[in-house]
């Protein structure tokens, strides 16, 4: 666990909430060893109700012309789509499909902070679009839809 997150409550192991730094009072998944690596990502609740996703751009996130990496972009879009979700998802889900339109380039230093929202939600596929920004400059806008994963029952010993 890193040093700066204290575990939930027991309904979502996975989720870490920051107890100190710039990220203080935000929330980070940790199940997924690939979001950890290129994270840290980061996401809280607004006042509203909203969900805003945030990250500040290190060099291990840079392309060799110093812009933030394309694919950077869209794994914090996808982790985003999962924030955004927050309040319709009740269990584990995967993206189906994931669209993104580059507008512009980050550079090191910068926070990158991701808002959006659930444009449907049904039964088994959660459709969602965001925008990510640093400050009032628009980087990416994006869409995806997310499946809701049913639980499987466990294996049965062969009779």
């Amino acid at each position: 666990m890193h040093e700066l997150t204290k575990t939930p409550p027991p309904r979502r192991p996975d989720l870490h909430i920051a107890t100190e730094g710039e990220f203080r009072g935000w929330r980070t998944w940790i199940r997924d060893s690939f979001e950890s690596h290129v994270g840290p990502f980061w996401h809280r609740i607004e006042a509203d109700g909203s969900v805003r996703s945030a990250f500040r751009v290190e060099k291990k996130h840079l392309n060799g012309s110093g812009n933030v990496h394309g694919g950077c972009y869209m794994a914090f879009a996808d982790y985003s789509l999962f924030a955004i979700a927050t309040h319709v998802l009740d269990s584990r889900a995967v993206t189906t499909n994931f669209a993104c339109e580059f507008l512009d380039a980050a550079r090191e230093g910068e926070l990158i902070e991701c808002t959006g929202e659930v444009t449907r939600a049904g039964g088994s596929l959660i459709f969602l679009r965001g925008k990510m920004m640093s400050g009032t400059r628009v980087l990416l806008t994006f869409s995806g839809t997310i499946k809701r994963m049913k639980r499987k029952p466990p294996p049965q010993p062969n009779a």
